[in-house]
């Protein structure tokens, strides 16, 4: 005896590819906010090997090292968890979603991205409301403005609204978002 659930999931086509102009405009930003923080972890990697070699073999550390790695690892956590928020590289509970009928299922997913879409505007707002608060203070040892460390709060925030839109739409058309790796 087959369980209709399991058999209709079965038969399910999968879905087509997203093409509307959301999706021609945020896969291309993915990649490249993919390729910027690949390229600032190996920035980082660098600086913390330099501030090493620096303290162990020169024996005169850089002061500027540690400041700079710290603002680099904000961008680079910060852009790729927006990422992954258009890739569904996020932490996501798709074991028990694919339990469910597909109405449910469907439905359940757009809360999600409603909620995602939700957080992202608030930490925007949030990122936007904190980096004025420090406009005018310096970073040590870097002396530039303390606001970049927010930036990519903002930046984070405005593509996880983008990416969650983007989803919606998706869904609502019965398509699906293609990863932008592929």
């Amino acid at each position: 005896m087959t369980d209709p659930h399991v058999a209709s999931h079965e038969q399910e086509a999968p879905a087509r590819p997203s093409t509307g102009l959301l999706s021609r405009i945020n896969a291309p930003v993915a990649r490249v906010g993919m390729y910027l923080s690949v390229t600032g972890l190996l920035v980082i990697v660098t600086i913390v090997f330099y501030q090493v070699f620096g303290r162990y073999v020169l024996n005169s550390s850089p002061t500027w090292t540690e400041n700079l790695a710290l603002v680099l690892i904000l961008y680079v956590t910060l852009i790729g968890a927006a990422v992954g928020v258009r890739d569904a590289g996020h932490i996501g509970m798709d074991s028990l979603l694919v339990m469910l009928p597909d109405s449910v299922r469907e439905k359940i997913e757009l809360v999600i991205h409603l909620l995602v879409a939700v957080f992202g505007i608030a930490m925007a707002y949030n990122g936007w409301i904190l980096g004025a608060s420090v406009g005018t203070v310096k970073i040590p040892n870097l002396g530039l403005p303390e606001v970049i460390r927010y930036v990519p709060l903002i930046a984070s925030g405005v593509l996880i609204v983008s990416f969650s839109i983007e989803h919606i739409i998706a869904l609502l058309r019965g398509e699906e978002v293609v990863p932008s790796w592929n």
